[in-house]
């Protein structure tokens, strides 16, 4: 199963109720089987240990694009287990999970009672721990409390490290709810936000439910004011000091007090400290290598509270950092750069040289790949001209306008281009790689900030430009026009022009003749449909890629039907390995073709002796009705 795409890091709010789990969740996205594995994560119902499971797949895969990971449920588990069991293929089930990089396992808390998913399980764990590779798990409940479990399980599950994510205190709950308004686009009056903060849920569930409610009954009634809160979402009155209900909302934070004190009664204070301070930076996404260090240390330094200091103030700066090159283009952000203090003077340098438009625009996806675009008769000459290009930049086929309709790997080769050329021409050959609508975008937000020469300088300052999507462009004549001049600039100074666009340049409306003239100045080279050969290829790389077997039979049938275009492919292969998974066998030539094609509704020909027979009676020439189209031409008929 496939994590959300939605559940990252970024936007989980992070608090005092939850920071642990979550420093301790990036240190196993980052680095898995490394630390903390097994992971166990448990909470509430709806306090975000989900999320936060989703959170580390999607790092981890965006980290280790090469490791196999898979999320799963405990109920999708044993519903597997049990079909694997059904069928016998049970071999074939524990080769899926057997070689599983990172495994996450969520709700453990229902393997109470189910022996059978138990053993199994505890022999998958040991299967993985013993091959470095990591797991994680959530519950609604630590381990010793899952009531019917194998103690060597619980065992199992108690060896790595236990973290438990507690209610969100009040400046979680106010983070939240903004971040809930700003991705909803819902706006309140100063203070109604904080009045909702201030009522203590169960769970952040329930908190979005009250702010849903709010959102509501602010468009019905009109705007709202912090007094109306409180009757809108149904809160309860104050519980007064001393009060049971009083004592229960300090409990978490008494917890936090005594574990702090049994703590510092074992290690010595400032360490605890300095531990607390790398907790909390991990927490925020920020490297604390010299907080580390500084803990290593057998003695105090002198100014290690200065250190610590200058640490959070190094996290500042970085901050400020940031926001200034978002100024300049968001896609600068958020890199590694900005999370490491110790990379302080080499991000301050890099913003500086943003700031005067230095730093060209963002590159080619790492992930397009040359020796994963597939060659055939379809896209032949345009993956030819690339090679040549890649070969020979700026001499050859510059520029190289390449074609086709959606779908057919424009993009791939595009991107692919760009990483041969950024690893061919060295660490200081600077490749722009970027869509057609963000150079709109870019050129509209300059000429509104007045930083128009900071956007050329920004283009100029590329060795080789590539644009995707380049039929954007048409009847936008500001855009046409900063064009033609960067053009002008890449082409004197020999510098590699790649574009591609749905349309051939003659086709694209709204184009000045001098850009097309320009553009079919090249080389304009079209992909067109996957053809059979294509589809053969990629039906085999995509199988291998999602390690199906195959065989020599699947797949000349995939290759026969028709596409029109690669995500059209892509799709087959989901439909059928899915298929195969729901009937808990492998994948055969008959289960594809049951998939794609629609059982027939005609019925069973009948035998020969029955169809003579059959003649004889209904072609008897007393027998024959005419149908005709009214009752006058059946009247005449009767008269004859």
């Amino acid at each position: 199963m496939q994590a959300d795409k939605r559940a990252r890091f970024d936007n989980y709010v992070v608090g005092s109720a939850n920071r642990l789990a979550v420093a301790a969740a990036h240190a196993v996205a980052d680095a898995p089987g490394a630390v903390y594995n097994p992971l166990f994560i448990y909470s509430s119902s709806g306090l975000g240990k989900t999320h936060l499971t989703h959170a580390i797949a999607n790092q981890a895969t965006s980290r280790h694009p090469d490791m196999s990971i898979e999320y799963v449920p405990l109920e999708d588990f044993v519903e597997q287990l049990h079909a694997a069991i059904a069928t016998g293929e049970m071999d074939r089930f524990k080769q899926r999970y057997g070689r599983v990089d990172v495994l996450l396992i969520d709700d453990l808390q229902f393997l109470t009672g189910r022996r059978e998913t138990q053993s199994e399980l505890l022999r998958l764990l040991n299967s993985l721990q013993g091959g470095k590779r990591q797991i994680v798990m959530t519950s609604d409940r630590p381990p010793t409390e899952i009531a019917d479990v194998d103690e060597r399980l619980i065992q199992k599950l108690s060896g790595g490290l236990i973290v438990d994510i507690g209610p969100p205190d009040y400046e979680t709950r106010v983070a939240i709810l903004r971040a809930k308004c700003d991705e909803k686009g819902v706006s309140f009056e100063p203070g109604v936000i904080e009045e909702l903060a201030r009522v203590e849920f169960s769970n952040v569930r329930e908190l979005q439910g009250a702010l849903n409610r709010l959102a509501a009954a602010q468009v019905v009634d009109g705007t709202l004011t912090p007094s109306q809160v409180a009757g809108l979402v149904g809160a309860p009155a104050p519980a007064p000091a001393g009060s049971p209900s009083a004592a229960k909302q300090d409990e978490f934070f008494s917890f936090l007090t005594d574990m702090a004190s049994a703590v510092a009664a074992q290690i010595e204070p400032w360490k605890v400290r300095v531990g607390e301070a790398v907790a909390f930076w991990n927490g925020e996404g920020f490297r604390t290598g010299p907080l580390e260090r500084l803990m290593l240390e057998k003695n105090p330094p002198a100014n290690w509270e200065a250190l610590v200091r200058g640490f959070a103030q190094a996290v500042e700066q970085l901050r400020e950092l940031e926001q200034q090159v978002c100024t300049v283009d968001p896609g600068l952000g958020g890199t590694e750069m900005f999370r490491d203090p110790e990379r302080l003077s080499e991000a301050a340098a890099f913003v500086e040289r943003a700031l005067a438009g230095a730093v060209p625009p963002a590159g080619p996806q790492a992930a397009f790949a040359r020796r994963a675009f597939e060659e055939s008769p379809s896209n032949q000459m345009a993956v030819r001209a690339a090679d040549a290009v890649i070969a020979e930049p700026g001499h050859r086929y510059n520029p190289l306008f390449l074609a086709g309709p959606s779908g057919v790997g424009k993009t791939h080769l595009l991107n692919a281009i760009g990483n041969e050329l950024a690893r061919g021409g060295g660490a200081n050959f600077r490749v722009a790689c970027v869509g057609a609508q963000l150079f709109i975008d870019e050129l509209i937000a300059a000429l509104q900030d007045g930083t128009i020469d900071r956007f050329r300088a920004r283009y100029r300052a590329a060795d080789a430009l590539l644009i995707d999507d380049v039929q954007f462009v048409g009847g936008k004549e500001r855009t046409q026009d900063e064009l033609f001049h960067v053009f002008n600039h890449f082409h004197s100074a020999g510098k590699q022009l790649v574009f591609v666009s749905d349309v051939p340049p003659k086709q694209i409306e709204g184009l000045e003749e001098r850009l097309r003239s320009r553009f079919e100045g090249g080389l304009v080279a079209e992909l067109s449909a996957p053809d059979r050969t294509l589809r053969e290829k990629l039906f085999g790389r995509f199988l291998a890629d999602a390690r199906v077997p195959t065989t020599p039979e699947l797949l000349a049938y995939l290759a026969e039907r028709s596409a029109t275009s690669v995500r059209e492919l892509i799709g087959t292969v989901h439909r059928i390995c899915a298929a195969a998974d729901s009937a808990g066998a492998p994948l055969t030539l008959p289960i594809a073709r049951q998939t794609l094609e629609p059982a027939s509704a005609t019925a069973t020909t009948p035998p020969t002796s029955v169809r003579q027979a059959a003649d004889s009676f209904f072609l008897d020439d007393e027998k024959i009705v005419w149908e005709w189209p009214d009752a006058s031409g059946r009247l005449v008929e009767e008269l004859r």
